[in-house]
């Protein structure tokens, strides 16, 4: 049987990544080295009209959240915050309506994202991870399995957070 490489970017340890030089290395499970093919098909999704537009506007939006970048040696320093970067870039794509999907834990923090982006103007729908209030049974998990044995207990459903907010 063939041993299957997992990828595992979150513990990759090399200093100059392969995924962001070419000049990079990666570890055995790299996805940027062993991927390459894949990955190639994938990006061809890049050539529709409206995901290229939308691909060239985060990388736009990227850039202006840091200062000094023609100083080199470079030193990354951001200057905005993740929701003002989400406000300018929904801006500069003339979105008008924002979804946000979120874990219940998260329900305060949601409520004040929420609240800023209605104060900028946005129209803002929101779902929680536990909509549709599905058993966790119905994934098989059993008594012993939940945080509450015993009880109900509904299951975190992205799946139906993604449909829902489409």
């Amino acid at each position: 049987m063939a041993k299957v490489r997992m990828i595992r970017c979150a513990i990759c340890s090399k200093r100059n990544k392969a995924c962001r030089s070419l000049e990079g290395e990666g570890p055995d499970f790299c996805p940027t080295i062993n991927k390459r093919s894949f990955i190639g098909d994938i990006l061809k999704e890049y050539d529709k009209k409206e995901i290229y537009h939308f691909a060239r506007m985060a990388s736009i939006q990227e850039a202006e959240c840091y200062i000094n970048r023609d100083v080199k040696p470079y030193v990354l320093y951001p200057v905005k915050t993740r929701v003002q970067e989400i406000i300018e870039f929904s801006r500069k794509m003339d979105y008008s309506r924002l979804g946000i999907a979120f874990c219940a834990g998260l329900h305060p923090e949601a409520k004040a994202l929420n609240d800023i982006l209605e104060s900028k103007g946005f129209q803002v729908a929101s779902v929680v991870c536990k909509a549709g209030c599905t058993p966790k049974e119905r994934i098989g998990i059993k008594e012993d399995e939940k945080v509450r044995v015993g009880e109900f207990e509904s299951m975190c459903s992205p799946i139906v957070q993604a449909e829902i907010l489409n």
